[in-house]
């Protein structure tokens, strides 16, 4: 299990938990509006590496222990946790000494996703959903025989998703260039069903893939949200 950052303390990664959040080097997808550009980039993520190390799994456990009771989530996110080979083995331990585990994925992996959840050992999943299919590559930044496959992985991991009844979650950056309202529609409709969607404002972190993107005003948000609440009425826009 590689762990490239931690975040020890946070309020808003895990909904309703005082929880820690810890980071996983590496994705399959290159999104060119990534946040997170030195745990996704190769150079980057080498560099950052060669830099600041990888931390020790038993060092993040030993922490876990050390502040049991005072934090009751661990948020695991990355890049994209679900390449990491030893994610379930860590996950079980962070289960056994307490902590409810929330997992961050671009859901294009379903068949790990799917052993995790029937493990018993996430709590709660908040999959990301990119774009609808016709500009999954583009946003995901894959070519187009990649995207076919990947947008169809996608949909397995929200069946599975759906089947666990864990707690969950979708989200969406909307990027000006990328998502129209028509977008919108077709990932709403996707989701059918589901009780909570979250459209996120694309932000520039500083730590971007590719520059060139910008957000939404307040009012293209809620335009969107209102196509979204047609299927998803829960939907919500999240840091707006």
């Amino acid at each position: 299990m590689n762990i490239a950052g931690i975040q020890k303390l946070t309020l808003l990664d895990y909904p309703g938990r005082c929880a820690a959040t810890i980071f996983t080097p590496g994705c399959n997808l290159r999104c060119p509006f990534c946040h997170n550009a030195s745990l996704v980039d190769p150079d980057e993520l080498k560099k950052s590496l060669s830099e600041n190390g990888l931390i020790d799994p038993q060092d993040v456990l030993d922490f876990l222990k050390d502040r049991k009771g005072r934090l009751t989530g661990l948020a695991v996110t990355g890049g994209e946790p679900l390449m990491q080979p030893g994610i379930m083995d860590f996950l079980k331990e962070v289960k056994d000494i307490g902590y409810a585990v929330k997992l961050d994925t671009n859901g294009t992996n379903p068949e790990r996703l799917r052993a995790l959840l029937s493990a018993g050992i996430v709590d709660y999943v908040a999959m990301d959903f990119k774009n609808c299919r016709e500009k999954y590559g583009l946003t995901a930044g894959v070519p187009e025989t990649t995207a076919a496959i990947l947008y169809e992985n996608t949909l397995l991991s929200m069946k599975f998703i759906k089947q666990s009844g864990v707690e969950h979650e979708y989200r969406t950056t909307i990027v000006k260039e990328l998502h129209t309202l028509e977008d919108v529609r077709k990932m709403a409709q996707e989701l059918e069903g589901e009780e909570k969607y979250f459209l996120q404002n694309f932000t520039d972190s500083g730590d971007i893939l590719q520059g060139g993107f910008t957000s939404c005003s307040k009012d293209e948000l809620n335009e969107m949200l209102a196509v979204a609440r047609e299927y998803v009425p829960g939907a919500q826009l999240r840091g707006v």
